[in-house]
């Protein structure tokens, strides 16, 4: 750790870990309620549950995207950050804001809109919230002479996220229109920015790990990202299909669609290619593998099988079954989670001093965790067909078919265990790293403490 306010990013870690774990939990209490034993329905019915995962997803990426810009840009700016005091109070009013969503969906105060639940009043703290963040970091870049293309695709991205979080606050009494804003923010975020800020930190840790000149990474940063960019955009068609929106958007959805595998596929062939060129020496194999791992993981969830079922005749019968949730899991997973666990794993022996990356417990909880998500993955693409089948082409009833899709269940969970037994490796190995270091001691050697 070059900067003593780079470890604001210890306490974003943290809470990542905190809520990543609460996030598992409702996953298991929606998958025991699929097979049949919704027995918590009285204090946590479904609709609450499935609120409450998906929102802690977006919570805990947002904190791990937030506490790695808090490391990366002091770093290549090279200066402190602006105020670290402030860092703190935006991560106290992040996480208030975040349990008072929480909690409040449990007395049904939301807005019942898919993906953006969270109630207007406090939208409103979110946008504050965030508008500090972004003036923290770009305050930060502002004063320092070293701007780097990392630090700077990091940034926009952010920054993209942020703005892009506004059309889904527009007031419209119009499902068609509520629909095609809000997936101004849901895909344009996840299809989008956030692919910028997921190439910003992958160049930063593979420009840490591998050795390779930062004019060679960078540049690939450009194209690829770039043409991510550009195929997410545009292919925000494919979620106004069947929402009554114009017909084009079936050919605009489509084509574009199927151009997103191949930044992906570029993404993972690059990450590929520059671990291998690398000549450092590595003393974080477990990051590298983090890293790498995002980039093909990425590429088989967000790309290929987001193109296997986003084509508009395939899509028809797709569309709002758990073949969504086969994708949504491993894309996920792939282009965001891990790259969260990888600039973990990255920053926090450098923050705490105690390297225990590479040990068998950490190697335990990437192979766990990534075989237990494939596992996950077939899982759903089992339901997810088999639902096709029963619903959309032989005309079953809806509720018939979850009955006869319980079985399945079975599979799932126990691909679930394995993956929870890999995160809780992973939140046990973060807990050996210990607390950030308080203050430089003599000699120039960093002093471990309560920060």
């Amino acid at each position: 750790m070059k900067y003593a306010s780079q470890q604001v990013a210890w306490w974003f870690f943290a809470v990542c870990m905190l809520l990543l774990s609460l996030q598992i939990v409702y996953g298991f209490i929606m998958a025991f309620a699929h097979l049949g034993y919704d027995v918590l329905h009285p204090w946590i019915p479904f609709h609450v549950a499935r609120s409450t995962h998906t929102n802690l997803l977006v919570m805990w990426l947002l904190a791990g995207f937030m506490g790695a810009a808090y490391y990366i840009i002091p770093e290549e700016a090279e200066r402190e950050l602006v105020s670290p005091r402030l860092a703190y109070v935006q991560l106290a009013a992040f996480v208030a804001v975040g349990v008072t969503a929480l909690v409040g969906f449990n007395f049904g105060w939301w807005e019942g809109r898919k993906f953006l639940e969270i109630p207007r009043p406090l939208d409103w703290l979110v946008v504050a919230d965030v508008l500090l963040f972004i003036y923290l970091i770009g305050m930060t870049l502002w004063k320092s002479t070293r701007r780097t293309t990392t630090s700077l695709v990091l940034f926009f991205g952010l920054l993209s996220a942020a703005l892009l979080y506004l059309p889904g606050m527009l007031p419209t009494d119009n499902q068609t229109m509520d629909s095609y804003w809000r997936w101004w923010v849901v895909h344009l975020w996840v299809e989008g920015v956030w692919e910028l800020i997921m190439g910003g930190i992958l160049s930063f840790l593979l420009i840490k790990l591998t050795g390779v000149d930062r004019e060679v990474i960078e540049k690939w940063l450009y194209v690829i990202v770039g043409f991510t960019f550009l195929s997410g955009i545009l292919g925000t068609g494919h979620h106004y299909y069947w929402i009554g929106a114009p017909r084009y958007w079936l050919w605009i959805g489509g084509w574009f669609s199927a151009l997103e595998p191949l930044a992906f596929l570029g993404m993972a062939i690059f990450a590929i290619a520059m671990a291998r060129q690398g000549g450092k020496a590595q003393t974080n194999r477990t990051a590298l593998n983090w890293s790498v791992g995002c980039a093909i993981m990425s590429f088989v969830g967000a790309g290929f099988l987001g193109f296997a079922h986003t084509i508009p005749q395939v899509n028809v019968y797709t569309h709002g079954t758990f073949v969504t949730a086969m994708h949504g899991h491993m894309a996920f997973w792939g282009a965001y989670a891990m790259l969260v666990l990888g600039m973990i794993t990255y920053a926090c022996p450098l923050m705490t001093g105690r390297n225990v990356s590479d040990t068998p417990m950490n190697v335990v909880a990437f192979w766990t965790a990534n075989i237990g998500m494939v596992s996950m993955t077939l899982a759903f693409a089992v339901i997810g067909v088999s639902q096709v089948v029963l619903e959309r082409r032989a005309g079953m009833d809806f509720l018939s078919v979850q009955h006869e899709l319980e079985v399945h269940f079975i599979g799932l969970i126990l691909a679930a265990c394995l993956f929870t037994l890999g995160i809780i490796a992973f939140i046990w190995n973060f807990t050996r790293y210990g607390l950030p270091y308080r203050e430089p001691a003599a000699h120039g050697v960093l002093s471990p403490g309560r920060a």
